[in-house]
Formats: structure tokens, C-alpha cells, sequence
């Protein structure tokens, strides 16, 4: 029977979800996570192993004489050594789109955060300020319009479409950053060079994979063409980020405001500064996290599985 690994199911699935769609295709063991000593022993006889975040590299590749697919649970799959695992005919899987809505909504769910202050406002409110005030209303902070400010998109896949869409309904002037065969969804989106979309947004937010081409594109350089007015959005990975430059960026003023749900070590480090800065909002990488995202995780995994057993691999990336 097939052996079926599932080494760091705790995060897709903290127990709200089924894995028990997946016995349907072989034997299969589900472990919260996995420690780099633990995954040999676990998944010494595995033919498949579904990770999320477990690093796969060379050296475990090789302790794993059995293998055909490593099934990853996410669209990024840098903590893979594709390269390798290609070498020893091992395909390395992935599910594109999954959480394309729920990601987007989290990005305007962090916009909205700047640009509103809805939960400041109500802290301020059970502290006894609206029962205290001499009128009839108040704001602690400078609310603003979304409505012609200018949101420039860094990868324009399944994500960056849902967050120009959502970009258009505020009525936003949509620009996304130029690249080879890109097709727009609507006529109302600009294509723009990388150059343009720093110093024209408002609101810059990164939705590009982290390669060799855009790790630390967010650095000293790009954070000078920014407006000093501008909010920076992260919830792609957090290596596409310079933390140190963008951490002298928002104390000296060169940009405003940044909300960031990925970091470049995560959990991130005690002595990470971003933490400590007022104008940095940090969430703890949850964008995709709705439980429609994860199930559909799942779901796609399973036709991952039950497509490569088959003899037609889909969504293979190496």
C-alpha cells in the first residue's frame, strides 16, 4: 500500500479540517510537525510526503530511498531543494491559487487598519473617551479616503488579480509592475515599470514569489523612490524585504507606514526591531488562513496525489 507522510500538518490543519479524504489513496500518517532528525525515521518509507514549511534539502532527499513526490501545501516552495530533488527523479508539487481571495482580503483588511483606525478607535471608546468627550464625535487619528489614491501591485498572479480587483471597487488608480506577457483584467489597470510604481503609490503591496530576482527587491534604493506619504504591504515572504533598510525607512521618515504579515525568520527573532515601531503592523503570516483556503489546500492536494499515483502529475514544479 502507499505510504502517505503528512510532516507538519499542525498549521493547515489544527483540527477544524479532515485529512481523511487523503486514506482514500494509500496509508496514510499525519504528525503536527517535524523535526529535520525526525523526518528520516518518519518518512523512511514514504513515497510521498505533503509538507508545508519542513525544509526538504538535499541531505534528507537522500535518506528518503522511496520517494516520488514531495506534495507541498502552499504556493511558494523555497524551503524545497527542487533543483535536487529533480536530480533523483522526485517531482516536487505545489497548489497554485488557493487562498488568491483570502490573501487580498487580508491585504485591504490592513489597509483598512491604516487608513480607518476601526480598532483604535474602539479601544479609545472602552477606555471612557466618547462618554467624556464634549461632542458629539471625535477622531484620535486622520481618516482617509481610498478613492482616486494611487495602489501599485508587484506580482500580478492569482493574488495580485483579486487585489486590483478590490483596488478598483474603492475606485483606486490600479498600476501593476510590468513583466513579460502580463494580461491585464481590466482596461482601468496601468502597466508600469518597477521605477514608476515607487514613486507614484500610495499604497505598494508585493505579491511576487521570493527567487534569486526578487529577494530584497524592498530595499535602501526602492524605499528612496517611495512617496513619504506611502503605505508598503507585504504578504508574499518576507525575504523580498531588506528589514534593517526598511526599518531606517520608517524612522527617518522616507516612507509612512508599512504592514507586513511575512518576516524574513519566522517566528521572528527576539531582537527584531520592526516589532517595536508604532507605524509597522505586523501580523503573524495568517493572509491564508481562512478555512475556505485551507480546505481548499486540501482538496488540491489530494488531486495532486491521486493525478501523480494515476501516471499524470499535475501542478508539478521542477
Amino acid at each position: 500500500m502507499i505510504e502517505i507522510i503528512v510532516l507538519d500538518g499542525q498549521v493547515l490543519n489544527p483540527g477544524d479540517l479532515d485529512w481523511s479524504i487523503l486514506e482514500e489513496l494509500g496509508n496514510l500518517k499525519v504528525y503536527e510537525r517535524s523535526d529535520a532528525d525526525q523526518i528520516k525515521e518518519r518518512a523512511i518509507n514514504a513515497e510521498y510526503i505533503i509538507v508545508n514549511k519542513s525544509k526538504i534539502d538535499a541531505d534528507i532527499i537522500d535518506q528518503l530511498p522511496k520517494l516520488k513526490c514531495i506534495c507541498v501545501t502552499a504556493t511558494g516552495y523555497n524551503n524545497v531543494d527542487t533543483a535536487y530533488a529533480r536530480i533523483k527523479n522526485i517531482d516536487v508539487v505545489n497548489v497554485v491559487g488557493y487562498g488568491a481571495k483570502a490573501v487580498a482580503q487580508h491585504v485591504f483588511a490592513l489597509i483598512l487598519h491604516y487608513t480607518n483606525h476601526v480598532a483604535l478607535h474602539n479601544t479609545s471608546v472602552k477606555e471612557g473617551q466618547w462618554q467624556n468627550s464634549e461632542e458629539w464625535c471625535y477622531w484620535n487619528f486622520p481618516l482617509m479616503e481610498l478613492s482616486n489614491k494611487t495602489l501599485g501591485i508587484i506580482g500580478y498572479g492569482d493574488i495580485g488579480k483579486e487585489v486590483a480587483k478590490i483596488g478598483l471597487a474603492f475606485n483606486m488608480n490600479v498600476k501593476v509592475a510590468e513583466r513579460e506577457g502580463i494580461q491585464l483584467i481590466d482596461e482601468n489597470i496601468s502597466i508600469c515599470s518597477l521605477e514608476e510604481i515607487y514613486n507614484s503609490s500610495d499604497f505598494l503591496t508585493l505579491h511576487v514569489p521570493l527567487t534569486n530576482e526578487t529577494e530584497l527587491i524592498i530595499n535602501e534604493y526602492s524605499l528612496m523612490l517611495m512617496k513619504s506619504s506611502a503605505m508598503l504591504v507585504n504578504t508574499g515572504r518576507g525575504g523580498l524585504i531588506n528589514e534593517s533598510d526598511l526599518y531606517k525607512a520608517l524612522t527617518n521618515g522616507t516612507i509612512r507606514y508599512a504592514a507586513l504579515d511575512v518576516l524574513t525568520n519566522e517566528p521572528p527573532l527576539e531582537d527584531n526591531k520592526l516589532i517595536q515601531l508604532d507605524n509597522c503592523l505586523i501580523t503573524p503570516h495568517n493572509a491564508w488562513v481562512a478555512v475556505e483556503s485551507r480546505q481548499r489546500l486540501i482538496d488540491v492536494t489530494f488531486e495532486n496525489l491521486k493525478c501523480h499515483i494515476e501516471g499524470h502529475p499535475q501542478n508539478v514544479v521542477n
